[in-house]
């Protein structure tokens, strides 16, 4: 046995097999064929759906059956990525024409997935059996599928420019393409137009096809943009959604959107407008709300008592996705080559492949009825000499040599003697002969017709123009996007003038404080962002460059922070350390951020170690003078050795009656009061008591609830390593200044002493452990057992390995973080 070795440069081996990877992802996964507009695994689940029959003139079929039987014969990957193509293709907010008829839910526009494949059915549209007709006719190549047991077209046949009615997006290896969607009666009106003028310019095609239309309606904004895209490939155009404006019984009026730009999330549309609402960024919106139903899409922005309508549609244009931009891009794979195209090259390219088509198509079915015509010709001349005929039968052996003995005494060819000893008695009556003299007339002009098609090109490509035309009038549907040739100018008045850019804001425990642009926030990935080793994010959340932030420290001292102040830098980068901005003293840390509003009417509760407690109004944390050099007080410390342990934001609504604190201490005691117990005193207040401490003890932490839930539950951490999750009606409601209740069990030996508390949002909620010995353990809260008040809870650290438990660090989440960005 001889084992071949080869050396060869890793640069030579990377290469070569990376390009054999761009290459199969660039023809065979991301990008569509020009001629059909489909990607392969599109036109595998069509094509999978043609050959079982689920076609539109049938019953639906579950999901779960086509998309095994895409993965079983044609597309060897996922059956999610099969199930998602298939859904997209079954949308009808995303596809000007579905090429997929679904029953059960396909997902919607607010971003929710689909049902899962088990329960939905489907089938192919009617005018997707367009795509697919004359497919049975020989009119494709065909190629292998992956293990070479059947056979599956390499493009379908067509009937209309798919890419262009439906678009296409993608991205692979070195290549993206962006088409948007059009009319399929403009459409087929410029190819017919193209067919009869080869050499007709982009702007007469455009008087035919003058845009995009998108599914979900909007105004394009930017005619010389979409020429330039017809002409090139590329260009920028801006979808702007459509508005009308309604008065209420007060007199009081209201926007209501009910067409919104192309491939935007609704959902994240309308929490985006609502924030920037919430957030006083703009003003003179009272409501905001998402009144959409079956009968179509409704976005209502109910407005203020003389609140300038057109103002805040400005202002939404510019920070919303109520106006986005559209990049065309168009890229197809054109004779086996990516390939960037022009309108007039997807329609040249179209018209080429339907001629094949058509041509083919016409072939087969010549040679078809030449078959028949040579048939019926036997038949009808075996019934001319029918007694001769049946003489010579009779006087044969067998079918074999009858077969033999009319082909030798009638001349009868091989084929047209089968035809005759199959021939059933019935067929020899007068209607039958007549039918065949019938058949045979009809097949000689079938015969011509064809021979016109095949040798005349005019009466082919007028085959094409009819077949489109007929497509036109069975599938066409008005236009639903309004196009003006002029992109708009946005103009905001300075007194609603808001950020120029969005961006996220991102501050560490650590102090690195930083703004991103939200584009390279997009296109890194979460666990990328920079941060010194042990460091966790403590804020991070989208920003207008003009918010204002307040950022509160454990050593009672807030810093006023304008966000466009912050250091722009990429999301990779460390950031700047807030000393290098303000006076810090070592062991400073933030431990609250706050956004900032002037005219807020909510409170800020601060708790500290030494068990002080006070509110005072979020108004008072105001801009100073000498704000980017230094701190200004928050909160008056008892001493140099207390600290800030909490602070929270109380809304203005809240009932400070029903709204709740809970302060625990080291030595494991608690104390749950109202905050109306708590007074609202300015800045340099010290506060009222908050508990009664014993000698030596202090306050861990403080967990807050603006509506009394007694089911709500903290987490506690001791620092022998134990975890315990408490319901709040575990702990009785006392009144402020008391020594509180024990929420641990009191050892003898090596008494457990509380390390931290947390309140729990979502049993997911995650931390990080910090032990003697250096090592971190990350939990979730569902790992810490509910129990009592008087139990120490569930070891989550071994104390005799990994030493006490020194550090418990409450983390973002930033994958969640991310999907509900």
């Amino acid at each position: 046995m001889t084992v071949d070795i080869q050396e060869l440069s890793l640069e030579d081996v990377m290469g070569d097999r990376f390009g054999r990877y761009s290459k199969y992802i660039i023809q065979d996964r991301a990008l569509p064929d020009i001629r059909d507009g489909l990607k392969p695994v599109q036109r595998r689940i069509l094509y999978a759906m043609f050959v079982d029959g689920n076609t539109s003139s049938h019953n639906f079929r579950k999901s779960a059956k086509t998309v095994g039987n895409v993965i079983g014969n044609y597309h060897p990957h996922g059956d999610s990525s099969v199930y998602d193509a298939m859904v997209r293709m079954s949308q009808d907010w995303k596809n000007r024409e579905v090429l997929i008829e679904m029953h059960g839910n396909n997902g919607s526009m607010d971003g929710d997935p689909a049902a899962a494949m088990r329960y939905t059915e489907a089938r192919l549209s009617k005018i997707a059996d367009e795509l697919l007709a004359d497919l049975d006719k020989q009119t494709v190549e065909t190629m292998l599928n992956f293990d070479d047991t059947e056979e599956e077209p390499t493009v379908l046949p067509a009937g209309f420019p798919n890419l262009l009615v439906n678009g296409a997006a993608g991205i692979s290896a070195g290549y993206a393409t962006e088409i948007p969607t059009h009319n399929l009666g403009e459409v087929i009106d410029a190819t017919n137009y193209f067919i009869d003028h080869p050499k007709a310019s982009i702007d007469k095609l455009m008087d035919f096809l003058p845009g995009p239309d998108f599914p979900t309606g909007g105004i394009i904004q930017g005619k010389d943009e979409i020429r330039k895209a017809y002409e090139t490939g590329r260009g920028k155009v801006v979808v702007r959604s459509k508005h009308r404006m309604e008065t209420l019984r007060s007199g009081r009026q209201q926007i209501v959107i009910d067409e919104i730009p192309f491939e935007v999330n609704k959902s994240d549309l309308v929490k985006r407008m609502d924030e920037l609402r919430l957030n006083k960024s703009i003003e003179g919106i009272s409501e905001i709300r998402d009144e959409s139903d079956r009968n179509g899409l409704r976005i209502v922005i109910e407005l203020k008592k003389d609140a300038n309508a057109n103002a805040i549609l400005q202002y939404f244009y510019k920070n919303t996705n109520l106006q986005i931009n559209y990049n065309f891009n168009m890229v197809a794979i054109n004779q086996l080559r990516p390939q960037q195209v022009g309108l007039k090259d997807i329609l040249s390219a179209y018209i080429s492949h339907r001629k094949e088509i058509v041509t083919r198509r016409t072939q087969f079915d010549l040679d078809k009825a030449s078959q028949r015509l040579h048939i019926v010709d036997g038949l009808i001349k075996a019934i001319s000499i029918l007694d001769e005929l049946i003489q010579t039968i009779r006087q044969s052996k067998d079918k074999k040599d009858a077969k033999q003995n009319i082909m030798e005494q009638f001349d009868f060819t091989d084929k047209q003697a089968e035809a005759i000893v199959n021939l059933q008695l019935y067929r020899l009556t007068n209607t039958d002969i007549t039918s065949l003299q019938e058949e045979n007339l009809s097949l000689n002009e079938a015969i011509a017709s064809y021979q016109t098609i095949l040798s005349q090109p005019k009466v082919l490509l007028k085959v094409i123009k009819n077949e489109l035309k007929a497509i036109k009038k069975a599938y066409s549907n008005p236009r639903r996007s309004e196009i003006q040739d002029e992109i708009s100018e946005i103009k905001i008045k300075k007194e609603l003038l808001i950020p120029e850019e969005q961006v996220m804001v991102v501050i560490s425990n650590y102090g690195y404080v930083k703004q991103t642009s939200l584009r390279s926030y997009r296109s890194s990935e979460l666990e990328d962002l920079g941060l010194r080793e042990g460091d966790h994010v403590q804020y991070l959340a989208e920003h207008s460059t003009l918010d204002l932030l307040i950022l509160i420290t454990n050593k009672g001292n807030y810093i006023f922070q304008p966000v466009h102040e912050l250091q722009e830098l990429k999301w990779k980068d460390l950031g700047e350390h807030i000393s290098q901005r303000v006076n810090f003293a070592n062991d400073e840390k933030i431990i609250k951020v706050l956004p900032y509003a002037k005219d807020s009417k909510d409170n800020i509760l601060l708790i500290t170690q030494a068990g002080m407690v006070k509110q005072s109004p979020l108004a008072d944390f105001k801009e100073f003078r000498g704000y980017k050099k230094r701190s200004a007080v928050a909160m008056t410390l008892s001493d140099e050795m207390d600290q800030v342990v909490n602070v929270y934001q109380i809304s203005a609504q809240t009932d400070q009656s029903q709204a709740q604190i809970i302060i625990f201490t080291e030595f494991g005691f608690s104390l749950r009061y109202s905050i109306d117990e708590i007074n609202q005193v300015g800045l340099r207040a010290k506060g009222v008591k908050s508990i009664n401490l014993k000698d030596k003890d202090q306050v861990v932490n403080a967990v807050y609830q603006d509506q009394a839930d007694d089911q709500a539950q903290i987490i506690l951490f001791t620092q022998r390593g134990h975890a315990k999750r408490l319901r709040w009606e575990e702990i009785a409601s006392l009144g402020r200044a008391k020594r509180g209740l024990v929420v641990l069990k009191e050892l003898k030996t090596k008494p457990h002493r509380l390390l931290a508390a947390y309140p729990v949002t979502t049993t997911q909620d995650l931390f990080e452990l910090y032990c003697a010995n250096g090592q971190l353990k990350q939990i979730r809260a569902v790992e810490a057992p509910i129990a009592d008040r008087y139990s120490n809870g569930k070891a989550l650290v071994d104390e005799d390995k990994e030493g006490e438990l020194m550090r418990v660090t409450p983390l973002i989440d930033l994958d969640e973080l991310a999907a509900e960005d």
